[in-house]
């Protein structure tokens, strides 16, 4: 995973400045240089050892964080990748959080408020299955929603998504300036590929819970969510929290694009184990003397009893 070519995979696919950003111009089934799902999961395989190595000097140097918001449509893979590609990280250094519909207690604090409160600490990994940025795609779509979070009437403005995009943007980078790494992951899926994975859901009783009829449902607002997606990417992308919008018909390839995102990131913050001062030095010479005599002397024999 250390090519030219990897190294450049999740760049092809990552939006810094989202003013000319068009959803329609992305290819869900984009492969990128990347013939066979055989050679994308050897890359992978090898990222995961490197993302493993990177994540024990990111808990050890304990300065930063990094946060991965994934956000898509119904089966589009947010479970997969996210299960595939920690694979081989310390759990004690992830957390993973995922956001349905709001509580009763969530409705009545800012709509940032149950994330912000699962933000990771210093030295982790944090996930964000969802996120704060369902307040701009559920609540655009189905504006009947932000009626129910007590708002102020007079708040509710028309340009409220607009006030929300200012405020997510100032978030992050407030978030950067305090050392944490945002990685945020459209996972692209087409339509066609849902309805197949719908229909495999149904079919398979293995998958079957995880299928709702509101998932079909849902199918019916597609272009509303398209473009709510295409102006969120447009509003929010930053050099500081860029987007990658990641094709997400071939999960095989999705999966390498994210982790070859994650690792990119983990390489520049130059991570290394903290060095030892002069007097850990000196502590830990005394106990390595300590620990020689003792084996020099032997194992205690334990008395029998008469």
């Amino acid at each position: 995973m250390a090519t030219v070519k990897t190294r450049s995979l999740a760049r092809r696919h990552r939006v810094v400045d989202g003013a000319r950003f068009r959803l329609a111009g992305e290819d869900p089934a984009d492969t990128g240089p990347i013939a066979t799902k055989e050679r994308a999961q050897k890359l992978l395989a090898r990222g995961i050892q490197r993302l493993r190595d990177a994540q024990e000097r990111l808990y050890a140097q304990d300065n930063w964080a990094v946060l991965l918001i994934f956000q898509a449509m119904d089966a589009a893979g947010k479970d997969g990748a996210i299960e595939h590609v920690m694979s081989g990280v310390n759990p004690q250094g992830c957390q993973v959080f995922s956001f349905k519909a709001p509580s009763d207690e969530e409705l009545d604090h800012d709509f940032m408020w149950r994330t912000s409160k699962n933000l990771p600490e210093r030295g982790r990994v944090g996930i964000f299955n969802r996120s704060y940025y369902e307040e701009v795609l559920v609540v655009r779509v189905h504006p009947e929603i932000l009626q129910r979070q007590k708002l102020p009437p007079k708040l509710v403005a028309r340009n409220v998504w607009k006030q929300r995009f200012e405020d997510i943007v100032a978030f992050e980078r407030y978030l950067a300036r305090n050392g944490v790494v945002v990685l945020k992951f459209f996972l692209n899926v087409s339509k066609e590929e849902q309805q197949r994975r719908f229909l495999s859901r149904i079919d398979e009783p293995a998958k079957q819970w995880k299928f709702s009829g509101a998932d079909v449902r849902e199918r019916a607002f597609w272009d509303d969510y398209m473009h709510a997606y295409e102006d969120m990417i447009r509003h929010t992308s930053s050099a500081h929290a860029p987007w990658y919008v990641v094709p997400a018909d071939n999960k095989w390839y999705t999966r390498l694009v994210v982790a070859t995102a994650v690792i990119d990131a983990l390489d520049e913050l130059h991570l290394a184990f903290p060095r030892v001062g002069a007097e850990k030095k000196r502590e830990l010479g005394e106990a390595k003397r300590a620990l020689e005599k003792e084996a020099l002397r032997g194992p205690k024999r334990r008395r029998g009893r008469a």
